[in-house]
């Protein structure tokens, strides 16, 4: 495509995968945060600027990426609104490939929704090509028969914002999938309110129609993030 592209080679390692050796999608999430920041850096950009994530796809082609296997990560900036963009990433191994679209807000020091700096658009611009990414989210509440458990949360999860990193979220999306046995094709991440190191988190989940799970992430009975996977 026209524009910005930003390209790494990776490996799967031993902290990124489940005990049969598939690149988890908590790993993912974080693989591609990380690249996202270091194109930044690349292209001269303050990499500790704030983005807080709207929501995150992700569709799996062929095989997942597994343990000890080459990657050749590809990120560039697909979408681009007044206060946010959106960015994918392909995540290829021999065998297939993670395609992650995800949809960034950019925020100011109080955490509020900011304009794009001048400067980013003119890196950007070019690749995003005129187009202009929803913000909106779609996944409804969860029903009162869904199951309920804890979901405490550990320093780890936070980040220098104060709050659950968006890589951290698909943990308990991760923990869910290990106990139902199942290996998602594709996942969507919707953030609806950010998560605090102090916040009493419920994991939700339904077994939807066919193949579907949904999971939600509540804290005083308000959805903060919510997830639906195809398995």
């Amino acid at each position: 495509g026209r524009g910005r592209q930003y390209r790494v080679a990776s490996r799967v390692r031993f902290g990124d995968t489940d005990p049969a050796g598939r690149l988890r999608l908590d790993a993912l999430a974080r693989l591609v945060q990380d690249i996202g920041n270091d194109d930044l850096a690349d292209a001269g950009l303050d990499a500790a600027s704030p983005w807080v994530t709207r929501r995150t796809e992700v569709r799996v082609a062929g095989a997942w990426p597994r343990l000890g296997e080459p990657l050749e990560v590809t990120t560039f900036c697909s979408g681009l609104g007044r206060r946010w963009g959106e960015r994918r990433t392909s995540v290829r191994s021999a065998q297939g490939a993670a395609e992650v679209s995800a949809v960034w807000i950019f925020v100011d020091a109080d955490g509020k929704p900011a304009r794009l700096p001048a400067e980013f658009l003119t890196v950007y611009e070019e690749s995003a090509d005129g187009r202009r990414p929803s913000t909106r989210l779609h996944h409804p509440p969860p029903p009162p028969e869904a199951t309920t458990r804890p979901w405490p949360l550990r320093a780890t999860d936070v980040d220098a914002f104060g709050h659950v990193n968006n890589a951290a979220t698909w943990a308990p999306v991760e923990d869910e999938v290990s106990r139902r046995g199942v290996v998602p094709r594709w996942a969507e991440l919707e953030y609806r309110g950010a998560i605090a190191p102090d916040d009493d988190v419920v994991l939700r989940g339904e077994a939807g129609a066919g193949d579907d799970l949904w999971l939600w992430l509540t804290c005083d009975g308000e959805v903060r993030a919510s997830a639906r996977l195809g398995c």
